[in-house]
């Protein structure tokens, strides 16, 4: 269609822009030929009635009439524009209902009827209505025609279209037939048809230049009507060459219409064609052209429908035989190998490199650098070669082979761009081996390669970019090395940004030159020590840095292969780190221990990495252990001191995990002591993380995974939501009220503040006071004088309030220095003996002997404020024990050391098989745990004072009943909250809260400390206070078939206070069971055995017959049996048994007659006359004191 329009006039840019802004002006300029085109519509101007009145247009209207008056072409429009349109739309109407009734093929025309000529000729002899039906016929009849074919293109040859005489009289035509009858002839279907016919380009053109704002609607309904690929096709490029047309008659809107085409995903032909005009019509010297960014943005860009369309379109380009200066494939290529050689720094050849000496200077002319300016967009230029060759399946010739290779093997200036441009042209080498061809070539790439070696360091220290190319070549050597070539294709599309198919087999002569000529093994191993670390590493330095090739040397343990040491360095990288972490900070930390404590191969399992040093971990803490942790020490960031938290963490956690496999090898890695661990503030350090999680990514979750295994006692869920509590909205608050006389108290006046204590304790309740204002981290400086002088605090006549704020204060205290905080305390709360030294105990102490917590001063006992402190301790310390004695157990897993046994406290077991040792430690940890339980409980009880006082332990739930349920008077009232509201009612809460707790986690403690037992006085305090003793029930059964009759008794009793706290059918299964069990122990038991066993029981039966009446038969007739069996046994000694057992069946069979007994007095309090201090006597009569009681409760309706 190009060739067929070239001799014709087209509209220019100018005169369509004067169209659309109806700019009179400038359509007077315009020449007779240029204006003859636009008379259609400057016509029906001049004559139709116009919309705009206003008096602008007027004259307007009068410079264009004058314009046309001169114009003798104008008469023949003005007689189209005559004719009765009405009737002529009518009349088309009626033809193409006929047409579409006979069928497109039909020769019949109410249009146009008895041509006696052909359509020109019979065009010349026609006045005007004859010569719009002519056209409109013809137009009717294309148009149909391209509504039936289906998308398939024809070429229709019509004479009115194709006889130069009278094509501006055709076109004149036309172009009032669709202005005069829009709805007939759509603009956008006129279009369409004339794409069949000869010169409808130029048709097109004329039409849409006599309507411009039509212009965007027709260049998409022609877009949209297209074919995916238009090259494919007469029709497509027909099509294109019409559009092409178009953009040209209105070149501003090109690039919108290029937009178009990417959107439909249509004509990609048409999109490369108006970039090349925008890039001849807009060249740029130095800049990436517009031709470049838009292929780049189709096969780079996101969208992969519009990668695979244009992808399709080069493909498809290169399969065709004619590919001539006329494709548009070909006119891109060669306008992007232009623009190649145009930044080109010389035009240089691999003769030429054949010619030079090889050994030259790398300044040498030969390898002139690239300028600065056309860095980026050489870049630019690899990235879309890149693309097309990679992802489009574009192939090279041999000049554009050529002239990438000599673009990729020029040497930039040092700047970022410089770099960048390097590290594409290197992983394009990789990528696409097949440019290099010949040996010149190969020596040409070697000869670069090298220079990049050379240079790597001066581009470093002068562009200011940390990630340099020298790393990537590293890390490439490296997977060659260790034969990892789908890591260096990643490698590869990970810099150049696309993902492109490159075979693992085209890279194996890249690897030869790499691993014998350029990097040998050693090599690298040398050099990557030697690279400097990445000052601030953070996420946000991007690239290939030191750090990947440290990593991936490590993996392949070169380092010990060669004996290079890597640790200062690994060292060093991790106190230059910031946030953001980097992601491979981990990486590297994990494989740095796994190379540290696994040999290299077995035959020589002393090659390994060596551990960082205990002095070099403390300094990176230092200012945080001494309590300075107000102002952190600002030569290591909180991330070097995590990542060094992590590290020792792992390490520990790895030397255990490996302990045998190790042992196997006769190898022992050093463990670091517990003094650095001690030393190390790790509750802070995890605080601190818990603030920076989105900066850390993944390193706080695995600190506490971490914590979780190795450090329990750091992760007590109370902690967690003390600290919730510490840091949230209530701190912010407390932050606003600080004043500066709060921020300056110092621990010095504190410390005067507590040697005042005994005198006055204003001055200490004031500055702790202002303390609780303060942040965790501020109140470190504080905590030795507080735990310094809590034994101030057990004198009588301190205030609580005092207590209580020394006790939050040390909770604060506690989310930021657990460890350190814990054994200040534990030896601050020791109790005074005079003339004895105080033993100051350690860590590891108080880890081996838990128990050490609850040998503190005995006032602490009835301390409230600190038992809470004392308790939180001791749990602390149960939980860091196991972990202890778990961690040693591993550690002493494949050695019989004599020693072994005395650090665990065990005796004898040298030589005892791992699974005994493992019952062991259980064991001991069991009789720990139940051993402060007991403790604990032996607390709860009155001391002789308390009792003296009448405070009685079992008073929780008859104190809580009589204040809930009585209606006596006041004074009652307030004797029962005289003995709630004491210190060791507050105790015993706080203790049955960690039971419950310790219960919880472990259920068999609870077993243990009940079959142990303990006084039954604590009955009714632990059933009522610990929530978890429901769990008894699971055991009571085993316990009451114990062969020792104290057993028997307490789970009798211990059954008898769970049926009253808990009425459950499992209860009533297991009370049943009881009672057929005194029911068998009666006839059993000896007479003094029966004495013990049912005294003590005997009211427990009361207990099952208040929660399970239905137990009242079975209860009523044990007894009678007990009664009737001391009764036997006494019957020759004494008559007045007779008496009591009759007695007993009458009240058996009339209970309702003794209903009122228990309530006399001296019944109740057993005042009667016994006549007997035999114990078969008292058996009776506390049966008959059971039975009463039982019967009246039934009667009273309790």
């Amino acid at each position: 269609m190009m060739t067929e329009c070239t001799s014709l006039q087209f509209v220019s840019p100018f005169a369509f822009e004067a169209m659309q802004k109806v700019d009179v002006v400038r359509l007077a300029s315009l020449s007779d030929p240029e204006l003859r085109l636009l008379l259609p519509c400057l016509v029906r101007m001049a004559l139709c009635a116009p919309a705009d009145q206003s008096q602008s247009w007027a004259q307007d209207k009068k410079l264009i009439l004058r314009l046309l008056s001169g114009v003798e072409a104008v008469n023949s429009i003005v007689a189209l524009l005559s004719v009765d349109f009405h009737a002529l739309e009518q009349d088309a109407s009626k033809e193409q209902q006929l047409r579409h009734k006979l069928g497109g093929g039909s020769g019949e025309s109410i249009l146009v009827s008895q041509l006696q000529h052909g359509l020109t000729l019979e065009f010349e002899h026609s006045d005007s209505p004859r010569r719009l039906r002519l056209v409109l016929s013809e137009l009717l009849a294309i148009m149909n025609k391209v509504s039936e074919s289906n998308g398939e293109f024809f070429f229709k040859s019509s004479e009115l279209f194709e006889s130069p005489v009278y094509l501006e009289e055709a076109a004149d035509v036309l172009c009032i037939l669709q202005a005069e009858l829009p709805s007939l002839l759509p603009i956008v279907d006129v279009a369409e048809a004339l794409l069949h016919v000869r010169n409808g380009a130029w048709f097109l053109c004329l039409l849409v230049a006599n309507v411009p704002d039509s212009f965007n609607e027709v260049c998409r309904g022609l877009i949209k009507n297209g074919e995916r690929q238009d090259e494919e096709s007469l029709g497509g490029r027909r099509r294109t060459d019409a559009l092409r047309f178009l953009c040209k008659m209105n070149p501003s809107q090109a690039l919108k219409v290029r937009g178009m085409v990417v959107e439909e995903c249509h004509l990609p032909g048409l999109g490369v064609a108006l970039t090349l005009d925008h890039t001849k019509n807009e060249a740029c010297e130095d800049g990436v052209s517009d031709l470049v960014c838009f292929v780049s943005g189709l096969l780079l860009g996101t969208n992969a429908k519009v990668r695979t369309w244009f992808g399709t379109f080069i493909r498809n380009g290169q399969q065709r035989k004619r590919e001539n200066s006329s494709s548009v494939l070909w006119q891109m290529r060669r306008q992007l190998l232009l623009e190649l050689m145009g930044i080109l720094p010389t035009v240089r050849s691999t003769r030429i490199a054949e010619e030079a000496d090889v050994e030259m200077e790398p300044n040498v002319s030969v390898y002139s650098g690239l300028k600065e300016e056309h860095v980026v967009k050489a870049s630019a230029l690899l990235r879309l070669y890149c693309a097309l060759m990679g992802i489009a399946g574009l192939k090279p010739t041999e000049e554009e082979a050529e002239q990438l290779l000599q673009l990729m093997t020029s040497r930039p200036p040092a700047t970022p761009a410089g770099v960048r441009f390097v590290s594409l042209s290197f992983c394009m080498l990789l990528a696409f081996s097949t440019l290099v061809s010949t040996p010149e070539q190969e020596q040409l790439m070697v000869i670069w390669l090298s220079w990049m070696i050379k240079e790597e360091a001066y581009f470093e220290s002068t562009s200011g970019v940390s990630a340099s190319f020298g790393e990537m070549l590293l890390l490439v050597a490296m997977y060659f090395h260790s034969n990892q070539l789908s890591a260096i294709i990643d490698l590869v599309c990970s810099t150049l940004g696309m993902k492109i198919v490159i075979k693992p087999s085209s890279l194996s002569r890249m690897k030869t030159i790499f691993t014998q000529e350029i990097f040998t093994e050693q090599v690298v191993t040398a050099h990557a020590v030697r690279v400097p670390v990445t000052s601030n590493l953070s996420a946000n330095i991007t690239g290939f840095l030191p750090i990947h090739c440290i990593y991936q040397l490590l993996r392949s343990r070169s380092f010990t292969k060669h004996k290079v040491s890597i640790k200062d360095w690994i060292y060093r990288q991790l106190c230059e780190t910031s946030t953001p972490l980097h992601p491979q900070l981990l990486p590297l930390i994990d494989v740095y221990i796994n190379s540290i404590l696994t040999p290299a191969s077995k035959s020589n399992p002393e090659a390994t990495n060596q551990p960082v040093t205990e002095q070099e971990i403390l300094n990176v803490f230092q200012g945080v252990i001494g309590g300075d942790s107000i102002r952190l020490n600002q030569r290591f960031s909180i991330t070097a001191q995590l990542l060094v938290l992590y590290y020792v963490l792992s390490y520990e956690e790895a030397l255990l995990a490996n302990t045998k496999t190790l042992a196997a090898m006769q190898r022992k890695p050093k463990s670091y002591s517990s003094s650095l661990m001690d030393q190390i503030p790790i509750k802070f350090l995890i605080r601190q993380a818990q603030g920076l999680q989105q900066e850390l990514g993944g390193l706080h979750s695995a600190l506490l995974r971490l914590l979780a295994t190795n450090y329990p006692h750091l992760c007590i869920v109370d902690d967690w939501i003390c600290e919730e509590e510490i840091t949230g909205t209530d701190a912010l608050l407390r932050r606003m009220l600080l004043t500066n006389n709060a921020k300056n108290h110092s621990p010095k006046q504190l410390q005067e503040a507590f040697s005042a204590v005994p005198v006055s304790y204003t001055q200490v309740m004031q500055i702790l006071e202002h303390l609780t204002l303060l942040s965790a981290s501020e109140l470190i400086p504080y905590a030795e004088v507080l735990t310094s002088n809590m034994n101030q605090l057990l004198n009588s006549g301190v205030p609580r309030r005092i207590l209580q704020t020394v006790n939050k204060l040390w909770m604060v205290l506690n989310t930021v220095m657990p460890r350190r905080l814990w054994v200040m305390t534990v030896n601050a709360l020791q109790p005074s003996i005079k003339f004895v030294r105080q033993q100051k105990y350690t860590q590891n102490d108080l880890m081996i002997d838990p128990l050490i917590v609850l040998r503190c001063d005995q006032r602490v006992h009835r301390c409230p404020p600190l038992m809470d402190i004392t308790l939180h301790m001791l749990n602390g310390y149960l939980l860091a024990s196991k972990a202890y004695l778990s961690a040693h157990l591993k550690e002493t897993a494949e050695q019989d050391r004599p020693s072994q046994n005395n650090t665990i406290g065990l005796v004898g077991q040298t030589d005892a098989p791992e699974v005994t040792r493992e019952e062991l430690k259980n064991a001991l940890l069991a009789a720990q745990d139940s051993a402060a339980v007991q403790i604990l409980l032996e607390i709860c009880l009155p001391t002789e004072e308390e009792k003296a006082r009448g405070v009685n332990p079992d008073s929780l739930p008859r104190n809580v009943q009589s204040v809930i349920t009585a209606s006596s008077p006041n004074k009652e009232m307030e004797e029962g909250e005289d003995n709630l509201l004491c210190n060791l009612r507050e105790v015993q809460c706080l203790i049955c809260c960690l039971l419950h707790q310790m219960y919880i986690a472990d259920p068999n403690i609870a077993k243990l400390v009940h079959f142990q037992g303990y006084p039954c006085e604590l009955l009714p305090l632990t059933v009522a206070g610990i929530p978890s003793m429901h769990i008894c029930l699971d055991f009571i059964p085993e316990l009451i078939a114990q062969p020792e009759l104290e057993k028997q008794i307490f789970a009798i009793q211990l059954l008898s206070h769970l049926c009253i706290q808990y009425a459950l059918p499992k209860s009533l299964s297991v009370a049943r069971l009881a009672v057929n069990v005194m029911g068998t122990l009666l006839t059993v038991l000896t007479q003094a055995k029966r004495y013990a066993f049912f005294m003590p029981t005997l009211p427990s039966l009361v207990s099952f017959c208040r929660a399970f009446p239905p137990l009242y038969e079975d209860i009523m007739s044990l007894l009678i049996q007990i009664g009737q069996v001391c009764a036997s046994d006494v019957a020759t000694q004494t008559r007045d048994i007779d008496p009591i057992i009759t007695r007993l069946q009458q009240i058996k069979e009339k209970p309702s007659g003794w209903s009122g007994l228990c309530k006399d007095p001296s019944y109740k309090n057993g005042s009667r006359d016994t006549g007997s201090m035999d114990p078969d006597v008292q058996l009776c009569h506390c049966i008959e004191s059971t039975i009463i009681e039982i019967i009246n409760m039934s009667v009273s309706g309790i």
